[in-house]
């Protein structure tokens, strides 16, 4: 067992239940602070964690903390004694954030600020930003968002160092991760489809549109990566296969009728992974790329850490290359195992 601390905001969510369940199961973590404002979400969790696990585990390594990324104060109270903060909170459903942008910005864009400001300021070692396909040349309120919280996180590094003498000692390390759809999490097209199983047909807004797809389990194990192995500064990016919105429809309930209604405001076609300029700076780090940043001034070893491994020799990571479709027979295990 690691003897650090980790703080999870959003810890409720899809991803923060299936990480924090992930973490007690490989004991890595000596104390998990799940940072989120609902609290009949952290009632429901509490008593599921309850249930799996002894009253003197569950005492000494878990703790909920009710507060929201948006009050700073909080947040930094929240963090005292924490070595690593994931932070998974963000209002993430595209129409709603273009209908109610302020609160989008409050959430995504200030709410990332504080995060890294706090952890900053509270000497946490480690921390990981998720970010999404959507933050990539981004066309949408929310991707925007997420595209402005991933800036934010990569370039706080210039402020996460403590001077020492004469010497600078570089403390907070903050990197991101970017990823596409997560089969089966909330409001994923999989629920979505399986809600319209008793409608006479699946209703579907482009018969083109392509998208990500990635295993929950398999984003957890990407984060707990990148909190080893990143220096700070990197956006992590898995390598994923993608398909036609519509085949998710065909596979959940292949006879019934599929009738396009035309694209929602701010909804891509198709996603991408890379930005027209990224595989100039991006590394082939195994199952994933590791996206550099432009600018470092705070890490003069980053770009020679990376210079081991290879360079990505793909300019187009987007949703609708034909070598990232993904194969029907794994697509369709992909879905059954949430269905």
């Amino acid at each position: 067992m690691s003897n650090q601390s980790l703080l999870i905001t959003g810890g409720t969510g899809t991803f923060g239940k299936t990480f924090v369940n992930y973490c007690l199961e490989n004991d890595l973590y000596s104390r998990i602070v799940i940072f989120s404002r609902d609290e009949y979400k952290q009632h429901q969790l509490s008593k599921q964690l309850l249930s799996s696990m002894n009253r003197e585990d569950y005492d000494s390594k878990i703790r909920f903390f009710l507060g929201d990324v948006r009050d700073y104060r909080r947040l930094k109270r929240a963090m005292r004694g924490i070595d690593v903060v994931v932070h998974a909170a963000a209002l993430k459903h595209v129409p709603f954030c273009e209908y109610n942008p302020d609160e989008a910005i409050k959430t995504n864009v200030n709410g990332t600020k504080n995060v890294c400001d706090a952890a900053i300021e509270s000497n946490v070692k480690k921390v990981v930003v998720l970010s999404t396909d959507k933050a990539v040349e981004p066309i949408n309120f929310y991707g925007s968002t997420k595209m402005l919280a991933e800036k934010y996180a990569v370039y706080s590094n210039n402020y996460s160092k403590r001077l020492n003498d004469s010497t600078t000692e570089k403390l907070t390390k903050i990197s991101c991760v970017r990823y596409g759809n997560i089969v089966g999490s909330r409001g994923s097209i999989v629920e979505i489809f399986k809600s319209m199983k008793q409608n006479d047909c699946f209703t579907i807004t482009d018969a083109d549109m392509t998208r990500f797809w990635m295993d929950i389990t398999d984003s957890v194990k990407m984060v707990q990566w990148s909190i080893e192995k990143c220096l700070g500064g990197e956006i992590i990016i898995p390598k994923l296969k993608s398909s036609k919105i519509v085949d998710i429809a065909k596979i959940i309930d292949p006879k019934k009728d599929i009738k396009i209604i035309g694209t929602r405001p701010g909804e891509k076609i198709h996603e991408q992974l890379f930005n027209r300029r990224e595989h100039e700076n991006a590394f082939d780090v195994g199952d994933y790329y590791a996206v550099l940043p432009e600018n470092n001034d705070w890490n003069s070893k980053l770009e020679t850490h990376y210079r081991d491994f290879t360079h990505v020799d793909r300019k187009s990571y987007a949703s609708n290359d034909l070598d990232l479709i993904i194969k029907h027979q794994d697509l369709v295990h992909l879905v059954e195992k949430e269905v």
